[in-house]
């Protein structure tokens, strides 16, 4: 016993430890990231049947508004009993990084994967990738308090995780290694990289060789870009910028305000975008969920210019509200579509000004996806790269990176400031007033 115990010792000391232990956390987050997925799949998928059937049999749909109060009143609880799941999770997962806060991990985890899953039932315009990469996080806690590791190494597990449940989210392994270093850490470090790397390259590989999981997107924009179309990802960055630093505005004004001032119980609060999807299912449809059916048809050319503005105006006012009401869900999607929509949107104005060919709608609408993430969230080169893989279009990739610099630099320029710190520091401002 004592001769093991000498051997794990000296294990867990060598340089080793850490790339193994991260490979194991990539296994687990990875392996919640991807449930977590296809739970909410499910969800989408009956949500769709549900609105269907009410569509066809018009009696029902006082019934429907009957769930819809039962799922905000069931969300309130989960967000009274751990309201550290509330909004994406990032916020949160930076500051218990940086040390400002702890949280129990496996109420989190538990909490977080109910709350999503019945946001996304109700129709709410959140995204699962934030909450992915908290529970995946979480998860990397759960595992270090298992080998009960602390400090420095704990952050580290944490760390894999975040990045393992990116990777598995979006079948994006690079971009959940830049994710961690770009945003969570805002550093590089040697030792950190190599766990890093191991955790989404398991993570990955669970999601794809064992579930089956695919990329998110399945088009891929096949035009090289020419000297003479890099002129026109220029104005589109520009644009991107300032449309990104007025959204972080917008939704720091709108949570503040659902958040903090308005003195809203927290049910009456979620049950405001709630009830707001029930309405948009008679109406507007397309506007609920996450948005992926959106980029898909404005990929295909399926909406002329007055739609998208449309769609792009009615997904923004949702997705504030969504979002602001606090319920569990993220903006890292539902903002993807509408980069997407402002990007599709610009391409087709492109082709009509200036004679070009349709296929660079899709492009333009990729460009739109990488600049709006690049200007909102301040990660220009996670961005691209998640991009790139989403589609694996490697005639963008050049523009990718051009698009999300130049929104990035005018959303600096604006003085606007990157969503996550925004949230992170109104989190933490509030837990001081609440000591």
């Amino acid at each position: 016993m004592n001769e093991r115990a000498g051997l794990w010792a000296r294990f867990t000391e060598s340089r080793a430890f850490l790339p193994c232990a991260g490979f194991a956390a990539g296994i687990l987050a990875g392996g919640v990231s991807v449930l977590y997925r296809l739970s909410l799949q499910f969800a989408s998928d009956t949500l769709g049947h549900s609105l269907t059937f009410i569509r066809k049999n018009a009696g029902w749909t006082a019934v429907w508004f009957l769930v819809l109060i039962a799922l905000a009143g069931l969300t309130s609880l989960l967000v009274r009993r751990q309201p550290l799941i509330g909004g994406s999770g990032i916020p949160q997962l930076e500051c218990e990084l940086h040390g400002k806060i702890k949280s129990s991990w496996l109420s989190v985890l538990l909490c977080k994967f109910a709350g999503g899953f019945l946001c996304m039932l109700g129709g709410l315009s959140l995204g699962r990738e934030g909450p992915s990469i908290q529970l995946g996080a979480m998860a990397g806690k759960g595992f270090s308090r298992f080998l009960r590791r602390g400090g420095e190494e704990e952050r580290v597990l944490i760390s894999c995780g975040a990045s393992a449940g990116l990777a598995a989210a979006f079948h994006a392994p690079a971009a959940g290694v830049l994710f961690c270093l770009e945003e969570l850490h805002h550093t590089f470090t040697p030792r950190l990289l190599l766990p890093l790397m191991t955790a989404v390259l398991s993570a990955d590989l669970l999601s794809v060789q064992v579930f089956g999981v695919g990329p998110v997107f399945q088009f891929a924009p096949q035009t090289d870009f020419t000297p003479v179309l890099y002129l026109l990802v220029v104005p589109l960055g520009l644009l991107l910028g300032v449309l990104g630093a007025f959204y972080n505005a917008a939704t720091m004004a709108v949570v503040r305000f659902l958040q903090d001032k308005s003195g809203l119980p927290v049910f009456v609060r979620l049950l405001i975008p709630f009830l707001m999807a029930g309405i948009l299912a008679l109406c507007a449809p397309s506007l609920l969920g996450s948005g992926h059916n959106l980029v898909e048809q404005a990929a295909a050319g399926d909406y002329m210019l007055e739609i998208l503005l449309l769609l792009l105006v009615g997904k923004f006012l949702f997705s504030l509200l969504s979002f602001g009401s606090g319920a569990p869900g993220g903006i890292f999607f539902p903002l993807l579509v509408l980069g997407a929509l402002i990007g599709c949107s610009y391409g087709v104005c492109a082709v009509e000004l200036f004679g070009l060919e349709k296929d660079l709608i899709a492009a333009f609408l990729l460009l739109g996806m990488a600049g709006n993430f690049a200007a909102i969230v301040r990660a220009p080169f996670t961005g691209a790269i998640l991009l790139f893989e989403m589609t694996g279009s490697v005639h963008t990739l050049l523009p990718l990176l051009a698009v999300s610099l130049i929104a990035c630099a005018t959303a600096d320029a604006l003085r606007s400031a990157p969503i996550y710190d925004s949230l992170a520091a109104r989190l933490n401002a509030g837990r001081r007033s609440e000591a």
